[in-house]
C-alpha cells in the first residue's frame, strides 16, 4: 500500500547530495532582461534599458555594494518567514507596521518549523522586532537558552502610506502608483521613498551583521519581503529579482557561506529555498499572481555511483533501493497534481524515477485521488543528458568525491560552456512543450541529473553559467517554477531542492558542526 501523506521530518542522516559550488566572475547579460551580478557581491555590471518612472536609468538608482566581509568558518544561515498572520489573512498590506498578530494557523505553521527544526543545533537567532516574527521565532527557539537577538534592519520592507490598507482599496487610493507596486515594484516610488530599493540596501546592511557572528549555525526570522531580499543580495541579484524567489509562510531557505583559502567575500550558495511545512505543489499563488502553467524539475534518485566515495563515468547506472525509495516519495508528492507531460532524459534513473510518477498518476482513481485514471504523455529530450559533454574533459575524474562542495569546477571552462549551451537548447523545448494553448495550466515534470536542472534554473532567472556553482540540488528532490504570466512571461520559483517529502530519506536543513566539520 503506498503511503500518500509525506513526512516532515529532516532530522536523520542526509542522503545522496550533489553540490555546485565554485568561484564566479561577473558575465554581461546579452538579453537585457535582467542586470548580471557577481554571485558574491553586489558589484553592478550592466544597467537596465528601461527608464525609471522620474526619467533616470534604473541602474542608476540599484544600490551596488563592497563584497561581503571574510569569514574564517563555513557558516551555514536558514532563514525563515513569520507563520500567517491576522493581515495575511485579511489580504491587508502590513509593510512594516507592528498591528498584526499570529492566526491559530500562523502558530500551527511555526510549531511545524519547529519540530521541521528541533535537532539543528542553532548557535543563535536572529529576529525582526515586528511581533508577527518575534512569535515565530519564540515558537522555534522554544527552550534553547541563548537569547533571540532582535535585529531592526530585519523589519518587513516600508511602504508607507499603503500600510493598512486592503488591497482594493489601495487600488482605489492610488490608482497608477498601486499599479505599479505591482508589475515594476523597483521602480516604485511612494512619499519620495523607493521601498524595494531601500531594502535591497537594507538586506545588504543585516549580512554584514549577520556574518560578523561568531555562530556557524544561523537561524533568521523574519518576513517574506526581507527574506527575498537577503537570498537575493546574498547570491548578487538586483531588484528586478523581487517577487521571483518566493517566501511562503514559515517558509524555510538555506544559504551556505564557506570562506575562501586566500580571503576576502566568501563563496555562496543557496542550499534550498522556501521549503514550506505544506506541500510546494499545493494550489498557490506565485509572487501575488495565480500561477497558470508549472515545471516541476525531478532529480532522479540515488545511484551506487552518487553514494559511493569516488565519482566516475561508469556507464549508464540504474537507481540502488535508496533511489527506488525517494522516486517512490516523490510520485506520491506530485500526487495531487493532474501531469500533463512527463520530460525526461535517456539515462536509466531518470526513466526509472518518471516510471515510477507515471504509474502512481495511472493510479490515481484507485488511490482516491481522482475519480479516473490519468493518462500521462511521457517523452524524452536529448538536450536533458549532459554526462556525455562531462566525459569529455581531459583530467582525471577517477578521485573526485561526488558529494565534494566544488566539483563541478573541477571541469575546465569549455566543458561547463557546452553544458551551459545545451540546457539553453533544453529550456527553450520546456516553453515550448508549455506553451500549448489548447491546453491552459499545463504542468510539465522534468526528470534528469542535478547538473542539468541547475543550469535550467539559471536559464530561468535569465544568469550565466557562471552560477552554475551558485545552487544546491539532493537527490530525489524537487523544485518548482511558476509561469504566472504564462510561457512568454518571467518564471517565479516556488522552491528549490524541497526534500521534506522523502521522510526519513529527506536532507537535514543543517549539519553537525563539531571538529570544524565542514557544510
Amino acid at each position: 500500500m503506498l503511503s500518500i501523506t509525506p513526512s516532515l521530518s529532516l532530522h536523520t542522516n542526509p542522503t545522496s547530495s550533489f553540490f555546485f559550488f565554485f568561484p564566479t566572475t561577473s558575465r554581461p547579460n546579452p538579453t537585457g532582461r535582467f542586470t548580471v551580478r557577481s554571485s558574491s557581491s553586489l558589484q553592478e555590471i550592466d544597467k537596465s534599458s528601461e527608464p525609471s518612472s522620474d526619467g533616470r536609468d534604473l541602474g542608476s538608482e540599484l544600490y551596488a555594494s563592497v563584497p561581503f566581509p571574510a569569514i574564517k568558518a563555513a557558516k551555514r544561515v536558514v532563514l525563515v518567514r513569520h507563520g500567517q498572520s491576522t493581515w495575511n489573512e485579511e489580504g491587508r498590506i502590513q509593510g512594516s507596521s507592528n498591528f498584526s498578530v499570529l492566526t491559530k494557523k500562523g502558530e500551527a505553521q511555526a510549531e511545524t518549523s519547529r519540530q521541521m527544526l528541533i535537532d539543528d543545533a542553532f548557535d543563535v537567532c536572529f529576529s525582526s522586532p515586528l511581533t508577527r516574527s518575534k512569535r515565530t521565532a519564540e515558537i522555534i527557539w522554544a527552550r534553547r537558552e541563548v537569547e533571540i537577538i532582535t535585529e531592526a534592519e530585519l523589519r518587513e520592507i516600508d511602504l508607507y502610506s499603503f500600510q493598512g490598507l486592503l488591497k482594493h482599496e489601495g487600488k482605489a487610493k492610488f490608482g497608477a502608483s498601486f499599479r505599479q507596486w505591482q508589475v515594476d515594484a523597483p521602480n516604485f516610488n511612494i512619499d519620495g521613498h523607493y521601498p524595494v530599493r531601500e531594502l535591497w540596501a537594507r538586506a545588504r546592511s543585516c549580512w554584514n551583521k549577520i556574518l560578523a557572528h561568531e555562530g556557524r549555525s544561523v537561524l533568521v526570522v523574519a518576513h517574506n519581503a526581507v527574506n527575498q531580499a537577503l537570498v537575493a543580495t546574498a547570491m548578487g541579484l538586483g531588484t528586478e529579482y523581487f517577487r521571483v524567489l518566493l517566501q511562503s509562510n514559515c517558509g524555510v531557505s538555506v544559504l551556505d557561506f564557506t570562506p575562501r583559502i586566500e580571503g576576502g567575500s566568501p563563496f555562496i550558495c543557496l542550499n534550498r529555498l522556501n521549503q514550506t511545512p505544506n506541500s510546494p505543489v499545493a494550489a498557490g499563488s506565485s509572487g501575488g499572481r495565480k500561477a497558470s502553467n508549472r515545471i516541476i524539475l525531478v532529480c532522479h534518485g540515488s545511484t551506487q555511483t552518487n553514494t559511493e566515495a569516488g565519482f566516475s563515468f561508469d556507464g549508464d547506472q540504474t537507481m540502488n533501493m535508496l533511489g527506488a525509495i525517494q522516486s517512490q516519495k516523490v510520485a506520491e508528492l506530485l500526487l495531487d497534481l493532474k501531469i500533463s507531460s512527463i520530460v525526461r532524459s535517456t539515462k536509466k534513473a531518470c526513466v526509472e524515477t518518471a516510471m515510477a510518477i507515471s504509474r502512481v498518476q495511472e493510479a490515481a482513481d484507485c488511490l482516491g485521488a481522482d475519480c479516473v485514471p490519468r493518462y500521462v504523455e511521457m517523452k524524452h529530450i536529448e538536450n536533458l543528458d549532459v554526462e556525455h559533454i562531462l566525459k569529455q574533459s581531459k583530467k582525471d575524474s577517477s578521485g573526485i568525491p561526488p558529494l565534494q562542495l566544488s566539483w563541478l569546477s573541477w571541469f575546465e571552462d569549455p566543458v561547463l560552456s557546452a553544458v551551459w549551451d545545451q540546457s539553453e537548447k533544453a529550456w527553450q523545448n520546456l516553453l515550448n512543450e508549455l506553451a500549448d494553448e489548447a491546453e491552459p495550466g499545463k504542468i510539465v515534470v522534468v526528470v534528469g541529473d542535478p547538473a542539468i536542472h541547475i543550469a535550467l534554473m539559471g536559464h530561468c532567472l535569465n544568469l550565466t553559467k557562471d552560477w552554475l556553482g551558485s545552487f544546491h540540488l539532493d537527490a530525489g528532490s524537487v523544485s518548482v517554477i511558476d509561469f504566472p504570466d504564462g510561457p512568454a512571461g518571467r518564471g517565479v520559483i516556488r522552491c528549490i531542492n524541497y526534500t521534506a517529502h522523502l521522510g526519513r530519506w529527506s536532507v537535514p536543513i543543517t549539519k553537525s558542526t563539531a571538529d570544524d566539520e565542514e557544510f
